[in-house]
């Protein structure tokens, strides 16, 4: 059973997508069709812009949207997933890949969901740092015991856990889990992702996800909330919309994943990120890029 997988932020990279403009005339008009819908060309910024250019959340979510989304369409015949997820932006290039979400749709939704919690983050400094060499339950029970807002946004692979909140609480959360032997290191993003600290975008988010048709997808979609698969589209916006102040479970997708039958994994979009953490759940199973 094939499943296809969909990266996140952090994948961005200059020349993100000139591959697929220059090779596909499908490619070329969807592309010049997301600079309509954005209103400014964000091909010019993903091809020859620069680190910092993409570095902008309101930049880096749409182009790594539109790569990955972009791909799947290219594969055709070849795009037949048994089941799809995404890393918490990739789930909207999963929902649009698999049929639930109109090109158009997706990309204006991820364009809000860019704007919202760029704004959020604007309005409250915070950040993320990744905890290696920790158990998940530990490092659940460190953020708890800080005062200030920290929380464990991204639980990446074994061993491998992104907490995230106010400078301060992911100080403190860094220092103690450090203390107890855990390597921490502090991630260079734009703000608190997945934490309490994106309920104004969570809010903003929401009343545009209720007003988007979302179809049923034509195979499973599993979702970064609860990590089990959707077909429901209600369901689906609903789990959308939490994703914001949730965590991302993604560990716990892939073993979910591996469970229901996924012998193949597939990443669509750049880089080649997922596939590392999807070896540190099962190094035995097969991965590769689009």
């Amino acid at each position: 059973m094939k499943a296809f997988v969909f990266p996140g932020q952090g994948a961005q990279f200059v020349g993100m997508g000139k591959d697929l403009y220059d090779g596909s005339e499908l490619a070329r008009e969807l592309f010049e069709k997301a600079n309509e819908i954005l209103g400014f060309r964000i091909t010019d910024l993903m091809f020859s812009g620069t680190d910092e250019d993409l570095r902008q959340t309101k930049v880096t979510q749409p182009a790594i949207f539109l790569h990955s989304v972009i791909l799947a369409k290219t594969l055709g015949e070849s795009f037949q997933p048994a089941m799809v997820a995404g890393h918490s932006l990739g789930e909207f290039s999963a929902l649009v890949s698999a049929g639930a979400l109109s090109f158009e749709d997706g990309l204006q939704l991820v364009y809000k969901r860019a704007m919202a919690m760029q704004k959020a983050c604007e309005a409250e400094p915070s950040t993320m740092a990744a905890v290696m060499k920790a158990e998940d339950t530990f490092i659940e029970e460190v953020c708890a015991t800080i005062n200030e807002v920290v929380v464990p946004a991204n639980y990446n692979s074994p061993g491998q856990v992104v907490i995230s909140g106010s400078f301060a609480g992911v100080e403190a959360a860094g220092a103690k889990l450090s203390e107890a032997g855990a390597r921490v290191i502090p991630l260079k993003v734009g703000g608190a992702f997945h934490s309490p600290l994106m309920e104004p975008a969570r809010e903003e988010l929401a009343a545009a996800i209720h007003s988007t048709t979302i179809q049923k997808p034509i195979c499973p979609v599993y979702q970064n909330v609860n990590a089990l698969p959707e077909t429901d589209p209600e369901k689906i916006k609903a789990n959308l919309i939490a994703q914001l102040t949730a965590p991302v479970r993604w560990t716990q997708t892939v073993r979910n994943m591996l469970a229901d039958g996924a012998n193949s994994f597939t990443e669509v979009g750049p880089g080649s990120v997922l596939q590392g953490l999807i070896k540190k759940v099962d190094r035995q199973v097969e991965t590769q890029s689009a």
